[in-house]
Parts: C-alpha cells; structure tokens; sequence
C-alpha cells in the first residue's frame, strides 16, 4: 500500500468547466430560391448576445445544426411542419419542377393543361366540319411516304419512260375489307407531300429569280402561290367535270385527294425548268428543259391516271362500252397535253 507524502503542498482542487454555448445565431431573411434547390446570402449574418433556449440548453438553433453547412436549404414559412410543394405537371420521367426556370408549378400545370384541352377542342372541330368532306384517316394516308419513296418519286416524275407496272397495290386488312397501300408501301399510289413541298419551293425559286432580275418586292410571294393555286383550281375543275360528264366511278373523298395530288406533281417539272433559267443556258437548251418535263409530266398523268380514268373491268360493276372507252380515252389525252398550258403560265415569273 503507497502512501502520500503529508509533508507535501498539496494540489489545488480541480474545477470543471462550465459549459459556454455559441452565440444565437437569428435566421436570416428569406431569398428567392435558386435552380439548384438551396438559398445563397451574400455574407453570414450578423451575430447577437447569448440567448439560450428554453428548455433545451444544449441544441443549436435549426439553421446552424449539426451537419448543415451555410447553404443548406431553409424552410420558409412560419408553421412547423414540413414545407409543401406545388402541384407540378407530370412528364414521362416523372414529375416536371418547373420553378427552376422561376415558374410557379401551380401556374405552369395549369397552363400544360389548357394547351391540351386548346389542342384537343382544335382536332373535334376539325374533324367536325371538315371530317364530313375529307376524312382525316385518308388526308394522314396520302402524307403516309419515307425518304426512300420521296426520292424513287421524283425520279418517276422526271423519267417515267420505262417504269413497269402503273398499277396500285391493295392491301387486306384485318377485317376482310381492302384499301389502297399507303405511298411509303407503294410507289405508283398519289401522295400530297411532294406536291405541297413542291409549291412552296415554287414560290421561293419564283422569288429568287424575280430578284436577280432586279424586279423583287414582297407581293411577289402573294402573287406567285395565287397564280400557283389558280392553275391547280383550274386543273382540278376540268378533270373533276369530265369524271362526272364520262360517269367515271370513285369515291368523292378518295378522288378529291387524288386528283389535287397528280395536278400538283407538275411542280416539279416547272422547278426543274426554273433551274436551267437560273443556271444561265441558252434559250434553246431552257426551252428543251421544258419541252422535256412537259413530256414527262404528261407521259405520266396518262399512265397513273388511265387507272382512275380506265378501271379494269373486274373492279367495276358496269362494263365500259366502247363508245363510252373511247370518250374516256380522249378525255385523258387532253388532260395530258393541257399541261403545257398550265406549265407555260408557271414557268413565266
């Protein structure tokens, strides 16, 4: 057993420490979010005389705990309970948070849902007044085409001479019934996307040749696709008067569509002539441009109409007599050569 010396000073007593506690830090105001989530504040806010907290000496206050740093997101609000969020439209991720672009998402759903009801009310209307005439399945079939059949297209427009069969494909669907294969499918059906990128392209070359001309200004444009619809209204009238003078079958709809698209490949053998003026050649070689795609417009209405005009007796329920052929057959000769005349008016800018 050890014993102390007595004789020795003897330590002072020992004290402990008494517990300081930081300053009360106050919470400072609230800033506008930022797109990431947190608050920045331009320094740290200023510091005030201790005051602890009842009842819970040892807790600091809520912004400045343990483990949150000075940018760590704060409640703001004065309840207690955890902060609610907006109603936010739902994307095919998930839930879209639109304030990242400084948008309320209360605001923006609503305004997502608008739009889509403006949009739906668009398509019953549409369908409504204009479903009767045009049906939409058969406008969606005519613009039915892919990249390989736009380019197989315009080279049977342009050189149509040796191209072998003219006849459309039908296709079987599943309820027994038969319809005409869509253009994609199908390279002799009628589409509306060459013919109605072929007028615009139309109106721009028109445009452009009018200006190197020196002869440009704006009405040019109203002026030119007016005289562009004139010739395909005047087109359009002559071939649908002589199908209902001949007694030519079809349906209304079917062959509205149809017809609007052979008279607006005409397009682009007027485009092609409009190329070679631009290109500087000679009168005669311009003029053998249009004599060219005149022939092989017309060599082509002849053949892709003779089907409309010209049904094979199985897919008719009233034999053709000969009198009644003959008259047909003339009718489509002068839809062919009528071309040059409408070509001629197109070409003149």
């Amino acid at each position: 057993m050890a014993y102390y010396n007595t004789n020795s000073r003897s330590p002072p007593p020992l004290q402990h420490p008494v517990p300081t506690h930081p300053a009360y830090i106050p919470e400072p105001p609230s800033t506008p979010m930022s797109p990431q989530g947190y608050q920045r504040y331009a320094s740290s806010p200023p510091t005030q005389p201790y005051a602890p907290n009842a009842g819970h000496p040892n807790r600091l206050s809520p912004p400045y705990s343990a483990g949150a740093g000075p940018y760590q997101q704060q409640s703001v609000g004065t309840g207690s309970g955890p902060r609610q969020s907006h109603p936010s439209a739902v994307g095919p991720a998930g839930p879209v948070d639109f304030s990242a672009w400084g948008l309320d998402n209360a605001t923006a759903a609503f305004g997502m849902q608008l739009g889509q009801s403006a949009v739906a009310a668009g398509q019953e209307y549409v369908q409504k007044n204009l479903g009767g005439f045009i049906p939409i399945s058969m406008l969606k079939h005519h613009f039915n085409v892919s990249n390989s059949y736009v380019i197989k297209k315009l080279r049977l427009l342009l050189f149509p001479w040796r191209h072998r069969p003219w006849s459309r494909r039908v296709v079987r669907l599943e309820n027994g019934q038969s319809e005409w294969a869509p253009p994609r499918e199908d390279i002799n059906s009628p589409d509306l996307y060459i013919p109605l990128m072929a007028f615009v392209t139309y109106i721009l070359l028109a445009a452009l040749q009018s200006g190197l001309n020196a002869r440009f200004h704006p009405e040019i444009l109203g002026i030119t696709a007016s005289k562009a619809l004139a010739v395909v209204l005047v087109d359009f009238l002559f071939v649908k008067a002589g199908c209902y003078l001949l007694n030519i079958p079809g349906g209304l709809s079917s062959q509205v569509l149809d017809v609007l698209a052979y008279d607006g490949y005409k397009f682009v053998g007027v485009i092609v002539t409009l190329i070679a003026g631009l290109l500087g050649l000679a009168s005669t070689l311009y003029f053998l441009v249009f004599i060219y795609t005149f022939l092989a417009t017309a060599f082509f209405l002849l053949r892709s109409l003779r089907s409309m005009v010209l049904p094979d007796a199985s897919a008719t329920a009233v034999a053709v007599n000969p009198s009644q052929r003959s008259r047909r057959i003339t009718f489509l000769f002068l839809v062919a050569v009528s071309q040059i005349l409408y070509m001629t008016v197109l070409v003149r800018v």
